[in-house]
């Protein structure tokens, strides 16, 4: 008995670059490293955390590891920061990560609706509010915990330009900030990524680089209606950034 071949087919539309696809890998390389060799430090009286520091070889070699990929994430870091910056201002890409007011209306909306007095949720577009929220969360976040990091590896070069305060201020900060951004990102993200029944079992956009059609009609509807009136979608077929993936066939297959 022969299956209908559309229910074989998937529809994509390209959401992420190669470049943002590696991106993403190696600051999740990092968050892991750096949360491994970071937290022990700070919860060093535990058995776990020691048995932690023990795996390493002790406390020095876990300092360096955790210095080393400090290094790597503050260039990690400061490359997203200046291509974003060159590409909005001399390529002409659109600063959508900025944070506007229908961001706000649509949070209101979403709470609304889950409260049951909306009848439908927010309609958003290229990300959503939440996705925003996570990303300037983790980047100021970052640039905190790259600033404070550097006045605790090197503290005497840092007092002789500013108050000596700052040391045992940059010890609180940094260590409560690396807490706040491991929890939002362990409970938050991760649910939104893997647990959140839009995605469930795994969100794959940002590892493939594209999207499934039903998954951008729910969760980005006002870019899935522009690109349609943009002449995007020709008579039921998509061409250029929207695909149709033949499931039975290799799918290891690069797309370009």
């Amino acid at each position: 008995m022969k299956h209908n071949s559309r229910t074989n087919k998937e529809e994509k539309i390209r959401r992420f670059s190669i470049y943002r696809i590696i991106e993403h890998l190696a600051l999740m390389a990092l968050f892991l490293v750096l949360a491994i060799t970071g937290l022990p430090q700070k919860f060093y009286h535990f058995n776990v955390a020691q048995s932690i520091i023990v795996l390493f070889g002790g406390i020095d070699n876990l300092r360096l590891i955790h210095h080393f990929s400090g290094v790597l994430f503050t260039g990690l870091a400061t490359q997203h920061v200046l291509v974003n910056f060159a590409g909005i201002m001399f390529i002409g890409w659109e600063p959508s990560m900025l944070v506007t007011l229908k961001d706000v209306h649509d949070t209101i909306q979403n709470v609304r609706f889950y409260l049951g007095l909306e009848a439908e949720p927010a309609k958003c577009d290229h990300y959503t509010y939440k996705e925003k929220c996570i990303y300037w969360l983790v980047l100021i976040g970052g640039m905190q915990m790259i600033v404070t990091g550097m006045i605790l590896w090197f503290p005497v070069a840092a007092t002789q330009y500013l108050p000596g305060i700052f040391v045992p201020l940059s010890k609180m900060v940094h260590t409560s900030e690396a807490m706040l951004i491991f929890l939002l990102i362990v409970t938050w993200h991760v649910y939104d990524s893997v647990l959140s029944p839009d995605v469930f079992p795994l969100n794959k956009s940002i590892f493939t680089g594209y999207i499934g059609i039903e998954q951008m009609k729910r969760q980005h509807s006002l870019e899935l209606a522009e690109m349609t009136k943009q002449g995007e979608k020709l008579t039921g077929q998509y061409t250029c950034s929207i695909l149709t993936i033949d499931a039975e066939k290799d799918s290891d297959r690069s797309y370009h």
